[in-house]
């Protein structure tokens, strides 16, 4: 039975899963390395509440219940050594990710479940150089967390049918639906995410249309509730980059990121979080 769980990483995902745990009623330590990414994790947090209270989606006994519920700290050993769940949510640096690994291998309980937050990346091969691959499981959650109702399990190759399981609960009491995913690059929604947004950059490259006209037609022509270049800004086109680049490594020529891409992440352009991707953003 999962009561408290650990997230590692206090990014756009990493603070988003750990207001979305808290919410649900489990005891949540936010760990970052940084005491400002802490800091910023926490304003945001503070303010996602207050606008969800003001507006009614949450009630205020919801806000006490997260405060009681959500601490933070930049030790890795404090964040786990009691935990029942461990979530990384760190970059899609595969060695980032081992090494973080590593490090709550050394502290957290040998019982505890063990989850990447990945969009791309393997379980299996993460999951083997820990203690315990057999607790090791991937998390695909989305973006903003506490509103989109998917996470993607991924399995591993020793992922155990027990360890399924409790994630499958743990998403359940978050409120989220699941669908259980057997590795392969990309798993589901990346894969078809990845290269339907690489075509966008391509047609925009090639002057098809305009970035506006693109995310229309597919709005309005293929019923998405977002245009794919306004879904990768959001992303963070260096994050969608380096998915691109791992698909493209593991699958093939049908993946090559768009030179479109490339040049607008050398230039700085990554999407809403520098104010500016394939849209300008206050």
């Amino acid at each position: 039975m999962v009561n408290h769980i650990a997230v590692i990483g206090s990014g756009t995902m990493g603070r988003g899963i750990a207001y979305t745990a808290a919410l649900a009623g489990f005891e949540v330590t936010l760990q970052d390395i940084s005491e400002q990414a802490i800091e910023k994790a926490r304003e945001y947090i503070e303010s996602l509440l207050n606008t969800s209270v003001e507006k009614g989606y949450i009630p205020s006994e919801q806000r006490v219940l997260v405060h009681r519920n959500l601490t933070y700290t930049t030790q890795i050993k404090e964040a786990v050594q009691h935990t029942d769940l461990v979530i990384e949510a760190v970059l899609e640096v595969m060695e980032l990710k081992i090494e973080i690994f590593k490090q709550i291998n050394e502290f957290a309980p040998p019982e505890a479940i063990s989850a990447t937050n990945t969009s791309t990346m393997s379980p299996t091969e993460i999951g083997a150089t820990t203690k315990r691959p057999d607790q090791f499981v991937a998390m695909h959650f989305f973006n903003p967390v506490h509103r989109m109702k998917l996470i993607e399990i991924i399995r591993g190759i020793d992922t155990s049918d027990a360890t399924v399981e409790v994630i499958k609960s743990v998403a359940e009491k978050m409120g989220k639906e699941t669908v259980e995913v057997n590795e392969f690059p990309g798993f589901v929604t990346s894969r078809m995410n990845c290269i339907i947004g690489n075509e966008a950059m391509n047609m925009l490259m090639e002057g098809v249309a305009s970035a506006e006209d693109i995310d229309k037609a597919i709005k309005l022509g293929l019923n998405h509730p977002m245009g794919p270049l306004e879904m990768a800004d959001l992303v963070g086109l260096d994050s969608r980059l380096r998915n691109m680049e791992y698909l493209y490594y593991s699958l093939g020529e049908k993946y090559r990121p768009s030179p479109l891409l490339v040049k607008y992440v050398k230039s700085g352009r990554l999407g809403r979080k520098s104010g500016q991707g394939f849209f300008k953003y206050n």
